[in-house]
């Protein structure tokens, strides 16, 4: 999605991966080559690959459509190889699905492919500018006309006033309209929409917009806690929720001081979770608390894990963030996030998982066809983040389970322990297993007092390679995943491990609680504030474990609602000018 800023004239260029097109791939495979660009999927430019670019050209191996004329407003803009045969094509340096122009899986010499691919599609302009269309931003901007040189002034004050509001996330007074207004009239020498454009980046930057605000009553002492305003407690709900700034209803509310109101902020919540914006919940807590970004960290071999790319990668990141948000949407136990019997895939995902049935690039929930995976232990992200480029990890695959899960940390190795790549690999002329080498190295008796807890829960996990596939051997021989918990509980494959966990499922709910906590606090949950965290999970185990009684659990708390003196911006930083 791009958003042109006006109506006029664009070129777009696309850019080539070098390795893929020029002097070695003049052959019969690139003859005829045609690439496609669309906006909002209408055709807008059809380009003959040149077979005969070079990396030394001008702009080197790219090309360029003649100007074309586009709308301003947000559009979508693509660019696509247009498909010459039914059948298949014949590329037999590469079976695979990734190619040199992925940035994830890197270049290693392995899976060179002779097929043409896109690296950047850059959007140039806009040239003989005819105007700017009513895009969706300038409607909301523009919430008057001025049809007379005597409307101009109030209907600037309207906009500004409005603008600032949602951008300061509070009312406004009169210095800040009148500090906002001069910014105005310097620029309306130049017309009405530059003297708000010059308004509305004073809005942008000042500080009450940048920063979040919170001013204590004037008659609270330091040290002394005090609950803070329903237009702060708005601010709070919002970014929590949302991610963003609150809406005009939460907003009105809030100035109305109904907010604070126990039954009117649980019908704001509840609200709040059935918009879309709460989807943000998906990518920005769920990500963080089950550290989704180290997808991108881990870079599987290319020779052994040759079909894992950069858009797998993505899929597997977005079945995870889709699960949570499904969770949150539906108001589902958060014991499915461990349990489920359902996920969300492509066709792209469903093809790695042996999931028949499902084409094309949209998500959509389906049932598991068998019980090798269930809930988040069995997604590929939460798998592929915790193996090693080679091999798996059943080391960091418990660890994971331990400390995101179940809140338990082990202790770091101590020094001079050698790491588990420094035993041998093979014995025998035969590889080992991943297993046999763990083995070996827990004769150490230091390293086997913390292995003996971490080890059977990543064995039992050791079905799935370092992609998330279901295996059942490893380097030729059978693998062997038995194991027991601390408890004695004997695991030996994921649903085993899944029934052993949700069978004692305090931890998994005070560490989610927690999790959650910090996420809405944006601070860490210290000692003291264990008793919100345990009264929390105690009444959400009332409700089923529901999505909302811990949302609204934390959001109830005097944790989100009261604040200390000393922990507040200083009052006179509301003096700032705006």
């Amino acid at each position: 999605m791009h958003t042109f800023p006006a109506d006029g004239e664009y070129i777009f260029r696309i850019a080539f991966e070098h390795t893929t097109t020029g002097d070695g791939f003049v052959g019969q495979i690139m003859r005829f080559e045609q690439v496609e660009v669309s906006v909002n999927g209408s055709p807008v430019a059809l380009l003959d690959l040149d077979q005969w670019m070079r990396i030394s050209d001008p702009e080197g191996i790219s090309m360029r459509t003649n100007p074309i004329f586009v709308r301003a407003g947000p559009q979508r803009v693509t660019a696509a190889f247009i498909r010459r045969t039914e059948g298949p094509v014949e590329d037999l340096m590469s079976p695979h699905d990734w190619s040199l122009a992925d940035r994830h899986t890197g270049i290693s010499g392995y899976g060179l492919t002779l097929l043409p691919h896109v690296r950047d599609l850059v959007i140039s302009g806009p040239n003989k500018v005819t105007g700017v269309s009513e895009s969706p931003i300038r409607q909301n901007i523009f919430t008057c006309r001025p049809t007379s040189a005597d409307e101009a002034h109030p209907c600037a004050e309207e906009i500004i006033s409005g603008l600032a509001r949602q951008a300061y996330r509070r009312p406004l007074n009169e210095r800040d309209l009148e500090f906002l207004m001069s910014f105005y009239e310097e620029g309306a020498n130049g017309g009405f929409e530059i003297g708000i454009r010059t308004a509305l980046q004073a809005i942008l930057a000042s500080p009450h917009f940048v920063f979040r605000f919170e001013e204590a009553p004037p008659n609270v002492r330091p040290g002394e806690s005090y609950r803070i305003s329903d237009v702060d407690l708005a601010s709070r709900l919002s970014f929590f929720l949302w991610g963003t700034a609150p809406d005009s209803e939460l907003l009105g509310v809030a100035e109305r001081g109904e907010l604070s109101d126990p039954e009117e902020l649980e019908n704001q919540v509840l609200r709040m979770l059935s918009d879309r914006r709460a989807e943000s919940l998906g990518p920005r807590f769920a990500g963080q608390w089950l550290r989704l970004q180290d997808l991108d960290k881990v870079h599987p071999d290319q020779f052994w894990f040759p079909d894992f790319d950069q858009q797998l990668a993505e899929a597997m990141r977005q079945e995870t963030e889709l699960l949570f948000n499904y969770l949150v949407s539906e108001n589902r136990s958060i014991l499915d996030l461990y349990s489920a019997d359902y996920t969300f895939v492509n066709e792209r995902l469903a093809r790695h998982y042996s999931i028949p049935g499902v084409v094309g690039d949209h998500f959509r929930r389906i049932v598991y066809p068998d019980d090798q995976r269930r809930g988040v232990l069995g997604h590929g992200s939460v798998l592929t983040l915790t193996s090693h480029a080679n091999r798996t990890s059943p080391v960091l695959r418990g660890k994971w389970v331990m400390e995101v899960l179940l809140g338990s940390p082990p202790p770091p190795p101590p020094p001079g322990i050698p790491d588990l790549e420094e035993t041998e690999g093979s014995e025998a002329g035969r590889i080992l297993t991943t297993r046999e080498r763990m083995e070996a190295h827990r004769t150490n008796p230091t390293c086997n007092s913390c292995h003996r807890f971490i080890d059977p829960i990543g064995l039992a996990l050791d079905n799935f390679d370092v992609t998330g596939r279901w295996r059942i051997r490893e380097n030729g021989a059978p693998l062997d995943t038995r194991g027991e918990l601390y408890d004695g509980t004997p695991v030996s494959n994921p649903t085993e491990l899944k029934d052993a966990l949700l069978k004692r499922p305090i931890p998994l709910i005070r560490t989610f609680t927690e999790n959650l906590m910090a996420y809405a606090l944006g601070r860490r949950v210290e000692y003291y504030d264990q008793p919100t965290v345990r009264s929390i999970a105690q009444a959400a185990a009332t409700e089923g474990y529901k999505m909302s009684a811990f949302i609204l659990g934390v959001v109830e708390s005097d944790a989100f609602q009261v604040q200390q003196v000393a922990n507040v911006v200083d009052n006179q930083l509301q003096d700032l000018p705006n």
